[in-house]
């Protein structure tokens, strides 16, 4: 079992920038993958970028690669989600979800992961 909780959201201006965090507790969490996803209102939760245990990265579209870069530090059980040049658009919920896997895979698909944290809201005012 693994418990995720996320933090650093906000209300920010548009240009500005955020830092959320996906702390984990209660499994060696270096063996678990790990997706940021968000829901903005009245649309479906999807994914925003993703990372394999060894740090491999995938996101969701190159517009958001621009912006926004997922790491994580295994030493500290979590991992990040750096967003820069912050736009209306992408004022949501943001949700981390974890699952244990072999080295070298990343998910992007809701089901495919088995632990959620409560989630976090991003609001960008313009």
């Amino acid at each position: 079992q693994v418990q995720l909780v996320e933090s650093g959201g906000g209300l920010v201006q548009a240009g500005g920038s955020l830092r959320l965090s996906c702390a984990a507790s209660g499994r060696t969490f270096s063996n678990y993958a790990v997706g940021w996803f968000r829901q903005a209102p009245g649309k479906e939760r999807g994914i925003v970028a993703a990372i394999s245990r060894g740090g491999i990265k995938r996101y969701s579209a190159d517009s958001l690669k621009d912006r926004f870069t997922i790491s994580r530090d295994n030493a500290k059980n979590t991992v990040y989600l750096q967003m820069n040049s912050l736009k209306p658009e992408d004022t949501a919920v943001y949700y981390c979800a974890a699952r244990e896997t072999n080295p070298g895979r990343y998910y992007s698909a809701e089901y495919e992961y088995n632990y959620w944290g409560q989630g976090t809201q991003v609001t960008v005012s313009s």
